[in-house]
């Protein structure tokens, strides 16, 4: 085995971390939701508070890296990041925690990253993929077999379609017809600009929203990722716990099995883009991927 790496991606939603050597099984797999991206879309600016809660996850996570002796850390941070103009105090902070400054990725690398993590165990006659990692605030679609041959993101995620559009408890039908309305505008341009995006045989699906979802429906009481991962996730089960959720008042909702109470606020605009996915390009499945970002990220360390 290698020596210990670690990357770190500093979402919109949540921070997440991965220690690994390379072998089968990672070393540590740590999430927070953090909310970095709080209010980011109306105000163009890191709140303050959702600074300190990135940093007091990132100060946790730099005594993980002390256990292993990690020596070779990588840290990105995307879309909250990219779209505020004091992203620079968040860099400050990040780099006093961790030992190293992150770096801003474009939604284009960051679509890269996560098509080499959640493809480099499936095999490509079951290509081409559409690999959708559904964040914060942006959402990025990668279609390709064994590279990417094309990357777009767009500016839809849990946290900004729920600041945007999903103010009543439970969100209006209204409201939610908008939400995803502005999904299926989004996708129309894709495929203007990805045409092969169309032609993808297997929709693949990351990050938290889709991994929730798949918890929902399996009815799982506390997380297990060899349940989820590779889980085959039904277009018609996805649009019964869209329902479900999209329906009950915040304080219902978080008794769901398998939804993490700190993602409850935020659940419903994510199923708006899952959802809207699995419609415009008529898939009848997800294959829900646990291995994403961190992933592609841990690679790229490893075979440095």
């Amino acid at each position: 085995m290698s020596a210990p790496v670690a990357v770190i991606d500093c979402g919109t939603n949540s921070t997440r971390l991965l220690v690994t050597d390379g072998g089968e099984q990672p070393l540590e797999r740590l999430m927070r939701i953090t909310r970095l991206g709080q209010g980011v879309g109306a105000t163009g600016r890191l709140a303050p508070e959702a600074i300190e809660r990135t940093r007091a996850v990132l100060g946790e996570y730099r005594e993980v890296l002390d256990r292993f002796a990690v020596q070779r850390v990588r840290m990105t941070a995307t879309s909250a990041a990219r779209d505020a103009v004091n992203c620079d105090e968040f860099f400050r902070a990040a780099e006093a925690a961790i030992g190293v400054a992150p770096e801003l990725l474009s939604g284009d690398e960051e679509g890269r990253l996560s098509f080499a993590g959640a493809t480099r165990q499936l095999p490509d006659e079951d290509g081409p993929f559409l690999v959708v990692d559904i964040g914060g605030g942006s959402t990025e679609l990668v279609v390709g077999t064994v590279e990417p041959e094309g990357v777009r993101s767009i500016d839809v995620g849990c946290v900004r379609l729920t600041e945007k559009y999903l103010f009543s408890d439970p969100p209006a039908p209204e409201e939610l017809s908008d939400a995803l309305s502005e999904v299926r505008d989004h996708l129309e341009e894709v495929v203007r600009e990805v045409p092969g995006t169309a032609e993808a045989n297997l929709m693949v699906g990351l990050a938290g929203t889709v991994t929730t979802v798949a918890a929902v429906e399996i009815g799982l009481p506390t997380y297990d990722r060899d349940r989820i991962h590779h889980f085959s996730l039904e277009r018609a089960a996805a649009e019964e716990v869209f329902r479900t959720l999209a329906t009950e008042r915040l304080a219902d909702r978080v008794h769901n099995p398998g939804l993490e109470r700190e993602r409850a606020d935020v659940i419903v605009g994510g199923c708006a883009v899952l959802v809207g996915v699995m419609r415009f390009f008529d898939f009848d499945r997800c294959l829900v991927s646990e291995a994403d970002i961190l992933d592609g990220m841990a690679l790229g360390l490893l075979e440095a």
